[in-house]
């Protein structure tokens, strides 16, 4: 990038959030918590070969949380003046005097924090300028082009990098931080034929630059995929079985977080109420935490409390082995923190023994499913009902794609319907997984 880096040193933003507890004290306040951030990046997209938008974004932002007794209050601000740090404080003070008392509102306890903290390789910086990012992101768009004659359209291809860095503190002596990045290239393109129109996309981000697919792989495979759908029709309603395709299936355990996660726990808004230690996935699921794996999106020494993170099985042998808590929620249970206020940390399915052919072959007659569409999911009741698309298998083949037509199921009993994951392992985000196959799921079509 043009840009020379960040605002603020490192040390800068340790400073800042020293002031702060130090006005938090002097103010009355019995504890506080802050977090100081700043982050900026480059987007650069490309449409038909021509420029479409260059955007820059450059934020910066303190949150302040202080406690008088179990009173708390928060306030934020983009304002690094010493002035406004003191009217931030002050702000959030007089929030904590006017709310009622909260048994739970509390900084997560000192023996907890983390007190370490390892490099986990989080941060490089790409130094792409505006021009490179523009010609990366032409390149992935015409190399869609160049796969296929059938390729007549494009909603375009985009080129971004962004870095950040943060520093969280508290009253109890914990003050932690480090810098990261995320970099990433993806493309859309549409496939006509006749009167038959497809789209489709593929993307690929990493912490690390060179460790992204080149531009030309990422285009070509926009391009297979969209290529691929040209065709698709509706099938007759049926319950079969459904392979959720590695990309998609990370989504499956994005569903198993929100149900386990504390807020929807203490809330009894989840259908995995009290479900420790029971059986709630089929025998063959092993889910793993690792918070710290090199260049993870999920990794990090310490959750949104500061506590210290650590290494679990949160599943094993299909066994629910641990929620995600921060303190707050935790309170809330009786139980204690998990390390997790903020999400969970990477998450990693446990791959079987048979690749993306293989776990075809097992399906043998179902649906491959590459793309949900709309938000249904209760997790309430854990029903799950999406639009839907993918390809149609018979034989272990794929036979034809197909459209327009929806999935549904529960949650409890698509997890337990687990026939398999494959070792197709994708890693996309902070989840990974290989394909997932659940062995029966109802499709409503024609």
């Amino acid at each position: 990038m043009s840009d020379k880096g960040f605002s603020f040193a490192p040390e800068a933003l340790r400073e800042i959030a020293s002031d702060i507890l130090r006005f938090a004290r002097e103010g009355g306040a019995s504890a506080c918590e802050t977090d100081v951030s700043e982050g900026f990046g480059q987007t650069v997209s490309v449409r038909k070969g021509e420029v479409d938008t260059i955007e820059y974004n450059r934020d910066k932002g303190i949150g302040v949380s202080v406690y008088i007794g179990q009173q708390r209050g928060y306030a934020s601000t983009s304002d690094f003046s010493t002035a406004a740090l003191r009217a931030t404080v002050d702000a959030a003070l007089s929030i904590a005097r006017f709310t009622a008392p909260d048994p739970c509102a509390a900084l997560a306890e000192k023996e907890l924090l983390a007190t370490e903290f390892p490099d986990l390789d989080l941060f490089h910086p790409w130094q792409l300028d505006v021009e490179a990012a523009i010609e990366l992101a032409r390149n992935c768009e015409q190399a869609a082009f160049d796969t296929s004659s059938r390729i007549t359209n494009s909603e375009g291809a985009n080129a971004s990098t962004q870095q950040s860095q943060f520093v969280s503190a508290n009253s109890l002596g914990f003050m932690g931080g480090f810098a990261t990045s995320r970099h990433s290239l993806s493309c859309s393109v549409i496939a006509g034929e006749s009167d038959g129109m497809q789209r489709d996309d593929w993307y690929d981000s990493r912490r690390d630059p060179r460790e992204l697919m080149s531009a030309e792989e990422i285009g070509r495979m926009a391009a297979r995929r969209a290529e691929a759908r040209l065709g698709s029709r509706k099938i007759k309603t049926c319950e079969v079985p459904v392979l959720f395709e590695a990309p998609l299936a990370a989504s499956l355990l994005g569903n198993f977080v929100s149900a386990t996660s504390g807020g929807a726990l203490y809330r009894k808004a989840s259908f995995l109420l009290d479900s420790l230690g029971k059986q709630i996935f089929s025998p063959v699921v092993q889910i793993r935490e690792r918070p710290h794996l090199p260049k993870g999106f999920g990794s990090s020494p310490f959750d949104d409390d500061g506590v210290a993170t650590h290494d679990r099985d949160v599943v094993r042998d299909g066994v629910l082995q641990g929620y995600f808590l921060g303190c707050y929620s935790a309170r809330k249970l009786g139980m204690t923190t998990t390390g997790n206020a903020g999400g969970a940390h990477n998450l990693l399915l446990a791959p079987g023994d048979r690749d993306f052919e293989g776990m075809l072959k097992l399906m043998d007659r179902g649906l491959l499913l590459t793309e949900v569409l709309g938000h249904g999911v209760n997790y309430v009741t854990g029903d799950y009902s999406r639009g839907a698309a993918g390809f149609w298998v018979e034989n272990g083949k794929i036979v034809h794609p197909v459209e327009e037509i929806t999935i549904a199921g529960n949650l409890a009993e698509m997890f337990k319907g687990i026939v398999e994951s494959g070792n197709d392992v994708f890693s996309r985000g902070s989840k990974q997984s290989g394909s997932i196959l659940v062995d029966r799921m109802k499709l409503a079509g024609s």
